[in-house]
């Protein structure tokens, strides 16, 4: 296998933020195996590339250097646009009907609930941004700073309660711009699916997914795991 391609595998595993064992372990292969691949001393199969393609989220053409390599690599820390917009309309759905508030644990299983379960009905991500294993469950990387950005501009309102952090809306309406329709009534129909069961019963559920149990502590979670699970267990109350 070409050196180019191996060192296109390799930076975008990189940029992803995944360990070699966790993409060997996502693509069916032995971490030997793949360790090979990056190196460039193993040909890299069709059904492999196609693997990859999903796991890294990437195109063919950018893993065999067909393309000129720019678009892979150069929008991989996409935007926090549109993923504050996932957040905001998770706060907006699924937010305690009484007070419009919803801890910051919660809206977090929330927002991982919408991106992965859009990736297992259209093999994409909603959001892109990469996600890691937390004592409390799956944790986007840019998630803190994208609340901490949005309570400066004025858009969330954050405060204490007890041990917990509390989110609320500042404006009523929840801005779509940057989310399809689809993308939007995904994220109301979890929100309003959880909406009225606790931090701990969401916490549990996320738990007991496989992206979850199969990762180790602080690693990046691949989106493909989410093939492997149960529907039941994807959906949980949001069930279709």
């Amino acid at each position: 296998m070409s050196g180019q391609i191996s060192n296109n595998i390799t930076r975008a595993r990189q940029a992803r933020g995944y360990s070699q064992e966790q993409v060997a372990r996502a693509i069916g292969v032995s971490r030997p195996t793949y360790i090979n691949i990056e190196a460039g001393k193993k040909e890299l199969t069709v059904s492999q590339a196609e693997a990859l393609s999903s796991v890294l989220r990437v195109g063919i053409d950018d893993i065999l250097g067909i393309s000129d390599g720019s678009s892979v690599f150069s929008d991989v820390m996409t935007s926090t646009d549109k993923y504050k917009q996932i957040i905001l309309n998770a706060i907006r759905y699924g937010a305690d009907k009484s007070d419009g508030k919803i801890t910051k644990t919660k809206l977090a299983k929330l927002v991982y609930l919408a991106d992965f379960i859009w990736y297992y009905e259209n093999s994409k991500p909603m959001s892109g941004m990469t996600y890691r294993k937390l004592p409390r469950g799956p944790v986007s990387d840019v998630y803190f700073r994208a609340l901490d950005e949005m309570e400066e501009d004025g858009t969330i309102k954050r405060e204490p309660s007890g041990k917990a952090i509390m989110f609320s809306l500042v404006e009523k309406e929840a801005p779509t711009g940057k989310l399809s329709k689809e993308e939007a009534n995904l994220i109301k129909r979890i929100g309003e699916a959880w909406q009225g069961k606790s931090t701990d019963d969401i916490v549990n559920f996320t738990h007991e997914q496989l992206p979850w149990q199969i990762c180790l502590d602080g690693e990046a979670i691949p989106y493909s795991l989410i093939f492997q699970e149960e529907p039941e267990k994807i959906y949980g109350p949001a069930q279709i």
